[in-house]
């Protein structure tokens, strides 16, 4: 198969059907639309979160809510709902649809519609529009991943803070496009210092000699399956490092995967047009995802 996305998943046409909630009301796919002044259409003035559906729970619900809430608080962006009211709203959404497991949900929520199309977060005076899509989705990514580095990097926290998952993904898009010319399927991104960093989609590990690397987490998404693959190495006697490393040390390394709600642990068979490892999923990488799925069962 030529083109592969970290995102890919096996096609399910109850997926046609599906009902979603916006603004407190459960809506068929075809209706389900926002204003053309919405400021998340507008601006991608907004935070989102991905979650994954197994065996009836969703993993890791209290950190995605830790993380939405705290998103929207550093952008100044009042949700409108407690806490339990928008985990409510997602079990509803997830009682309409009839769904038990391999689902996932993008939770998104905007500042909302505006009074006129202008930047000043002033003019969004209805308050925020809130939406819960879930689609069946079994992921389906039938060879490890190819990686191109690209010159696009994540920056600063004071220019756009990498750890907020923002509508506005335009500089990620853009590391994308630039792998897929180079013929990748994903782009790896560096950090300022041109530290390995991250990928345009997913947080990045290597292993080295049984060991294994990440980056130091200045300058990426605080990805909740990075730190769940951390811990699981912390607890399981693998040693593990978020340091900085180079393109050089990456080259090198024995296994390389992808971490993300989606698709756990990916594995990336080439960089850059060197194959990693034996260009398969390696046993570490094995090992791991393999914790991770015992950890994710209820």
């Amino acid at each position: 198969m030529d083109k592969v996305t970290t995102h890919q998943a096996e096609d399910d046409i109850r997926n046609e059907s599906i009902l979603i909630w916006v603004n407190g009301q459960l809506k068929p796919r075809a209706e389900a639309t926002v204003s053309v002044f919405d400021s998340g259409f507008m601006l991608g003035d907004g935070v989102w979160e991905g979650l994954r559906l197994y065996d009836g729970r969703w993993s890791f619900l209290d950190d995605h809510m830790d993380r939405l809430f705290e998103a929207a608080k550093a952008i100044d962006l009042d949700i409108g709902m407690t806490r339990e009211a928008l985990v409510a709203a997602l079990f509803e959404t997830q009682r309409a649809n009839g769904m038990t497991t391999d689902a996932h949900c993008r939770l998104m929520v905007t500042r909302g519609v505006k009074s006129r199309p202008f930047q000043h977060p002033a003019l969004s005076r209805q308050g925020p529009t809130i939406v819960i899509l879930m689609e069946h989705s079994r992921p389906s990514i039938p060879r490890p991943i190819k990686l191109a580095t690209v010159p696009h990097i994540r920056g600063l926290p004071m220019t756009q803070d990498p750890k907020l998952n923002s509508h506005s993904k335009l500089n990620c898009i853009l590391a994308c496009i630039a792998a897929e010319k180079a013929g990748a399927d994903e782009a790896l991104m560096l950090d300022i210092h041109c530290f390995v960093n991250t990928t345009n989609a997913c947080n990045f590990f290597i292993i080295r000699k049984g060991e294994v690397w990440t980056s130091t987490g200045d300058y990426c998404m605080n990805g909740i399956t990075r730190q769940k693959v951390i811990d699981l190495c912390r607890a399981n006697d693998i040693p593990v490092f978020e340091r900085n490393y180079s393109l050089v040390d990456t080259y090198g390394a024995d296994e390389a995967f992808l971490t993300g709600t989606f698709g756990a642990q990916t594995p990336v068979g080439e960089i850059d047009g060197r194959r990693i490892g034996t260009g398969g999923m390696g046993p570490v990488t094995q090992r791991l995802r393999d914790l991770y799925m015992e950890m994710v069962k209820p």
